[in-house]
């Protein structure tokens, strides 16, 4: 069972992309609010998957992913964007994130990309 964990500065979009990934059976061992958490949890837990938000308080997305890129070259990252934000996606892929999907949250789509990039 694949070990995910969920960054987000909003609480209930955590939670959102929380009920979607334990429906698909997968365990959601961390959760973080920026990306200093995201980076500290990721260390600790050592998750098969991180969903990470781009805009975020203290260290945002694509910050974070560069440093879990640094702690682990194969880290599994998701971006989470809100509309406009195609430069900050760009930014955050090519420091290493395997894809991203779009808020609001599709059920199908945040699927689709969790089951493709756990498979690479």
């Amino acid at each position: 069972m694949a070990k995910v964990m969920i960054v987000d500065d909003a609480a209930f979009m955590r939670a959102m992309l929380k009920g979607i990934i334990t429906e698909m059976g997968f365990e959601v061992v961390a959760e973080a609010g920026n990306g200093q958490e995201a980076v500290k949890n990721f260390q600790q837990y050592h998750p098969d998957l991180v969903t990470m938000d781009i805009t975020m308080p203290d260290m945002d997305g694509v910050a974070a992913v560069r440093s879990i890129m640094q702690i682990n070259d194969k880290a599994k990252i998701i971006m989470c964007s809100a509309m406009g934000q195609q430069k900050m996606v760009l930014d955050a892929i090519q420091a290493g994130a395997k894809d991203f999907i779009v808020k609001p949250f599709d059920r199908v789509r945040v699927s689709e990309s969790i089951l493709k990039v756990l498979s690479k």
